[in-house]
């Protein structure tokens, strides 16, 4: 079974999407298509732009997504995945690529989205950091150690054993990480993120998003969806609405998507997006007897 997954915020690169642009007219088209949308030229940004302009939420999100749907839908005889997966972001990729949203309705959610956090970011200092070598169990003891009301931190983006995210706070992500040091981590490293992604912090963000959501039309996507905020595989409109609105403030369970979905019989990972961040994830999750084949959309 073949298994389609769409990488997250910071996959992004400076000429991203210019090659499917120059030769797929159907990219060409979607593209175009997008720069009206967005009422600004993104595609200008992502081809030939600088590090700096490509950073930007407002430009990040819906690049990633454009270069991520774009590219499983150039594919077309190929694309026909048994189930797909997104990780944070890229989940709105993998909903509006398995049809669950019509490309203009997953662009407007995503710069929707995108718009929300960074005004969540800008009210509210927080940040998140990388946790290296150390089990989810003791990572989510030093959390929960740490963590109250007013200096918030948590784990947030469960991404392959070994490497677990924390996000928060500024001053509870900085104590978290000379903790997790303590408690053996090898290494605990602060990402140059303006925000706490998946955290408590973002419920601002949420309710904004849900409100887009509520006039956002869904439909029955061609394959199961596997969900960040419970890692089950999902069909239903209403329940994909849901957890849409809830994934923005809990964790991204990545692991046990995968997990899940290997169970569930994906023998081929193809990753659709800018970046190989999924592939990486994916090799160090799945098993030698799983005998899982992992590549990304170029291999197609």
């Amino acid at each position: 079974m073949k298994a389609f997954v769409f990488p997250g915020q910071g996959a992004q690169f400076v000429g991203m999407g210019k090659d499917l642009y120059e030769k797929h007219p159907l990219a060409k088209e979607l593209f175009e298509k997008a720069n009206d949308i967005l009422g600004f030229r993104i595609t200008d940004i992502m081809f030939e732009g600088t590090d700096e302009e490509l950073k930007q939420t407002k430009v990040t999100q819906p690049a990633v997504f454009l270069h991520s749907v774009i590219s499983a839908l150039c594919l077309a005889d190929q694309f026909n995945p048994d189930m797909v997966a997104g990780h944070s972001l890229g989940e709105l990729s993998a909903l509006t690529a398995a049809g669950a949203l019509k490309f203009e309705d997953g662009l407007r959610l995503v710069y929707a989205r995108a718009q929300a956090m960074q005004k969540a970011c800008e009210a509210t200092q927080g940040t998140m950091a990388a946790i290296i070598g150390l089990a989810d169990d003791k990572v989510e003891a030093v959390c929960a150690e740490i963590c109250n009301e007013s200096n918030v931190v948590v784990a947030a983006n469960y991404n392959c054993p070994g490497q677990l995210v924390i996000s928060g706070c500024v001053e509870a992500v900085n104590a978290a990480c000379a903790k997790m040091k303590e408690a053996g981590a090898k290494r605990a490293l602060v990402l140059p993120v303006s925000g706490a992604f998946h955290s408590p912090l973002m419920q601002p963000a949420k309710e904004e998003l849900e409100a887009a959501i509520a006039t956002t039309e869904f439909h029955k996507p061609i394959c199961p969806v596997y969900q960040n905020v419970d890692a089950l595989p999902h069909t239903d409109a209403e329940e994909i609405k849901a957890n849409l609105i809830k994934q923005l403030t809990a964790s991204v369970l990545w692991t046990k998507e995968v997990t899940n979905m290997i169970a569930d019989g994906a023998k081929t990972f193809t990753e659709c997006g800018p970046g190989k961040a999924l592939q990486g994830m994916i090799s160090k999750i799945a098993k030698a007897e799983d005998g899982v084949i992992i590549n990304g959309v170029a291999d197609l």
